[in-house]
This record gives C-alpha cells, structure tokens and sequence, in this order.
C-alpha cells in the first residue's frame, strides 16, 4: 500500500473497507494527520499503540461523522460537550465525556471517559461516513507518527514514519497544523486539558464560564506528557536577546563550517534578522508574526530544522498571549523531551 489520493471516491472506499477489516490508515484531518483504526475492536486499537510505540493505558481520541454517532460512544452528553460540538464541529476540539460502558475501553486507555471529536476536513469526513457503511462508527485515531515525536502535517510525513505498507490518504497540508484542543466535560466545570488552535477565550465564550485548570483528579488526555512532540535535535527554547547571544557566543568559539560539516545549531526565531543568524553553522527559519500562521507550519519547520543534522534547535520563545498558548504548550513540551 502506499499514498492515495484522498479526493478520489476508490480511495476512501479502500481505506473504509481496510478499517472495516481492523486495519490501519493514515487519515487526513484539519488538525494533523491521524493514524486510524476502528474504535469498537481491540486488536484494531492494540495496532495503533504497537505501530506508534505508545503505551496501551495512553488514551486515544475518537473521531466521529457527527455528534449523533459521538452520544454512542458517551454514557452522558454533559450540557458543555453539546455546547462545544454545537459551536466547534466539526472543528479542532476534543470533548471528554463518561464513556459507554463495555464500548472502546482499549481506545480510552481503560478509562471509565473518553475524547471525542469530529474533524473538519472533507476526507475525513468522507472516510467516517464509509467507514459506517461497514458498521464502523467510530475511528480511533491519534497522530501518524512515532509516540513522543513531531506530528506530521501532510501525507509525506506519515509515510516517513510508517514506510510503504500503511495505506495513507493523502489530504494535502492540515490547515490548523496543531493538535484539537481538549475539554474535560466529566466535571461541573469544564477542564482545558490541552490547548489547540482555538484561544481559551473562544471556548469560555462558548461555555459561558472560565475554563478550569487540569489537576490530579483529571483524566488521562492524548498529548499532555510533560515530554512530547519532540525531534531528534534537543530543543531549546529562549528569549530574543538570550538568542542572540547565545548565536553570537558560539561564532565567535567556533571555525568557519567546513562544506557538508554539521551545523552547531538549527535557529527558528520570530524577531532575530536572519542576516545576523543564518550561516553553515546555523540554518535559520523564520518563525511567523501570527500565531496562526505559526502553528500551521510548527511541525513541518521542526521536522526541516531536524533534517538539517543539527543536535540542538534554539527557538524563540513565543509571545505570552492567549492567541499563542497553543504554540506555546508544543514548543514546551518539544523543550522538555
């Protein structure tokens, strides 16, 4: 198997009737690529965590066609989870809800909750609704990379990481770039225990009350290690000045790069001109002005300043605004592996 063209009715017929089967494919949504399997069978979901490398009591999120195939999988449908699926689906957020019981317990890690989603891109969509064909409601679906590593955000990515023998739809670049955010609605007040694309300000306005902060008592949610969304290359992260510094530090201790000679660093910075960083020594990336524009190409950038074979990749620390705390948590994450 290899990438297929997402747009192509034989393709998504393909992948359905492979999901059906309880095999795997790598999925296209709006977020970052997913690596799907029906929610409803163990062995299916036991695939995910052994292709991934992730461990089995890690929740996955499942994504849905609407939110009446969403309310099968959910014991309850707390009054926040309608209102975000309301306002947000399909769309980037995540819900977490009492799960079913005797339903895609190996998909919620075992948990008596489980994440919901319905993702807003048309081959998503399209592979959800073929998929239900074959009695398939549901797609457990994490991101299509190696566990702990940079999502990726278009279909070459995932066949990097998986090979030739996954079925990839291919759904061209992912227009958000970052992971859906995550609500726990288990809870009188609802829990951000992810931030996504959507700002805290644009879920609160929704809900009606503040957004709580995660605790002990909150469950278990995809992507919320300290450690994760990591390159190969040790992440840094800093303030401008610091970088600056740090760049000018270090060409001044270090000879002129030799052709072909691995660089010291790999620089992703929003302030810093690339006249006075970009070098053999430094290959150098502009980090977007908006934070939305950051976002959508944040992993790729990760996945071309790895590729340089540089060890170490200094980033410029983002702004501390709201519209950036997405950002803000994969760039911190990245730094902590």
């Amino acid at each position: 198997m290899s990438i297929l063209d997402g747009a192509q009715p034989a393709a998504i017929a393909q992948a359905a009737l492979c999901l059906s089967d309880g095999g795997l494919v790598g999925l296209p949504t709006e977020t970052v690529y997913g690596l799907a399997a029906r929610a409803d069978q163990d062995t299916a979901v036991a695939a995910i965590f052994a292709a991934k490398g992730r461990p089995a009591d890690h929740p996955l999120i499942v994504h849905v066609a609407d939110e009446a195939a969403a309310q099968t999988f959910a014991a309850q449908w707390p009054v926040s989870a309608q209102r975000l699926a309301a306002a947000f689906w399909p769309g980037p957020v995540t819900v977490i809800v009492p799960r079913r019981p005797g339903l895609a317990a190996s998909a919620a890690g075992g948990q008596d909750s489980i994440g919901l989603r319905c993702p807003a891109h048309p081959v998503a969509l399209a592979l959800l609704r073929a998929a239900a064909d074959w009695g398939v409601t549901g797609l457990a679906a994490p991101s299509a990379n190696r566990f702990g590593r940079v999502s990726p955000t278009c279909a070459a990515h995932v066949a990097e990481e998986f090979g030739p023998e996954l079925l990839v739809l291919d759904g061209g670049d992912c227009e958000v770039g970052i992971e859906s955010a995550i609500i726990d609605c288990t809870r009188a007040r609802p829990v951000l225990l992810r931030p996504g694309g959507l700002t805290r300000d644009q879920l609160e306005a929704v809900l009606g009350e503040p957004l709580a902060q995660a605790d002990a008592h909150s469950p278990r949610a995809s992507g919320t290690l300290e450690a994760h969304y990591a390159p190969r290359a040790k992440v840094r992260l800093m303030d401008a000045a610091s970088l600056a510094q740090a760049v000018a530090m270090l060409r001044g201790a270090t000879a002129p790069a030799r052709p072909g000679a691995v660089p010291v660093a790999a620089v992703y910075s929003r302030t810093l001109p690339a006249t006075e960083v970009a070098g053999p020594s430094f290959p150098f990336r502009r980090m977007p002005d908006e934070a939305l524009a950051t976002a959508h190409e944040l992993f790729a950038a990760l996945r071309a300043l790895d590729a340089t074979g540089a060890p170490l990749i200094w980033i410029e620390t983002p702004p501390a605004d709201g519209a950036w705390e997405g950002v803000r948590d994969r760039l911190q994450r990245a730094a902590a592996a």
